[in-house]
């Protein structure tokens, strides 16, 4: 694998780099993503490289078949919402194209000037993208001199622009996936111990790999939100009307005899179901917490949206920013309460990948990680 790191600025200056980024954001506040892709974005424009960026926005239900038919982004789909932001850090106005013609949008780049950027409407507005199109990745393809991955949280997914243009291009890992690559990598191989697992969340099934490859590795694993009511419900223990997933009670019952496996002792619950774990739970939890040199958490540990029900999650967080120990954070809910509490400033590594993360360190192969190394 080639990382854009370590590229001399002779290979990059004067070309246009494709970049494919993440900007998967709910509105014009929401800057972690985007602010995320910024040290990559400064280094191709130090390097002399002008930019092309595609990226995606939401799930749109209105897809387009071809790159040349006409295409009217949702308020809450567009790319635009991104452009203040990158304008005003990157001190740099930005071409927006609202459209798919990628033999215009490469003219315009070849005029500019080094360092000049070109954001491209949401590629999920193109039918072939979320189909691994290898016309698609093709036609993308042609609207650079060689092609940057930056988009860690979306590298688990088989579409065009990460698993088909590096076919066509030469490729390098961005600044991002590098980084989140490195720290990923070394908690899943040697994490400093003790080592602390917290899982939570809406579902059981996402975290089971993650699971199993730590439990010989942790001292504890932690277990709230669904995957617990899961584990509880194995156990025989009467959870009520609360969300569990049936097709994970026979593993969940095998994973059981485990000791590292730490399940919530009280709750706090509404009309038969349980939605956050109680303060007994919190304080056993805490204790575990406070021993670890690697704490690892993905999922809230109910459902904190609402103020009755955020306890236990926020009291877990708090504890996890004022330990010493290495954190790392990841997950689109988890990292949405450690922003709503301001406490990313004390986390060591907050994960820009939710799905691509999990599957990451459960050891499974990520398709544009693979696409990389072809």
């Amino acid at each position: 694998m080639h990382y854009l790191s370590k590229a001399p600025s002779a290979e990059l200056r004067g070309k246009i780099a494709l970049l494919r980024t993440d900007f998967n954001i709910i509105g014009s506040k929401d800057s972690v993503r985007l602010a995320a892709a910024l040290p990559t974005f400064r280094f191709l424009q130090k390097s002399g490289a002008r930019i092309v960026v595609i990226s995606h926005r939401g799930r749109p239900m209105r897809k387009v078949a071809s790159a040349s038919s006409p295409i009217r982004a949702l308020r809450s789909e567009t790319l635009g919402v991104a452009v203040p932001f990158l304008e005003k850090e990157l001190k740099t106005s930005i071409t927006f194209a609202r459209h798919f013609d990628f033999k215009k949008i490469r003219a315009d780049i070849e005029d500019a000037p080094p360092g000049s950027i070109a954001l491209v409407e949401n590629i999920r507005l193109l039918a072939g993208e979320e189909k691994n199109s290898a016309p698609l990745g093709k036609e993308l393809a042609s609207l650079g001199d060689f092609y940057v991955n930056d988009t860690f949280a979306v590298s688990h997914r088989s579409n065009a622009s990460i698993t088909q243009v590096p076919r066509y291009l030469p490729s390098y890992a961005g600044l991002l996936l590098e980084r989140e690559m490195k720290m990923l990598g070394e908690l899943s191989k040697k994490p400093k111990q003790p080592l602390v697992v917290v899982l939570g969340g809406a579902k059981a099934s996402d975290k089971i790999g993650v699971l199993e490859h730590f439990l010989p590795r942790a001292s504890a694993i932690l277990l709230g939100g669904v995957p617990a009511n899961t584990f509880l419900k194995a156990r025989g223990f009467d959870i009520g009307r609360s969300a569990f997933e049936r097709s994970m009670l026979a593993h969940a019952r095998r994973l059981l005899k485990h000791k590292h496996i730490v399940l919530p002792i009280d709750f706090i619950s509404d009309k038969g179901k349980l939605l956050d774990i109680g303060p007994e739970t919190v304080r056993l939890f805490k204790e575990r917490l406070a021993y670890a040199k690697t704490i690892l958490w993905n999922g809230p540990m109910g459902l904190f949206e609402n103020p009755r029900f955020s306890k236990g999650s926020s009291a877990l967080a708090r504890a996890v920013a004022e330990s010493r120990a290495e954190t790392i954070v990841g997950g689109g809910e988890t990292t949405t309460l450690i922003l709503w509490l301001k406490l990313d400033k004390k986390i060591s590594f907050l994960s820009t990948g939710g799905g691509a993360m999990l599957e990451f360190l459960a050891g499974k192969k990520l398709p544009g990680i693979e696409a990389l190394n072809l």
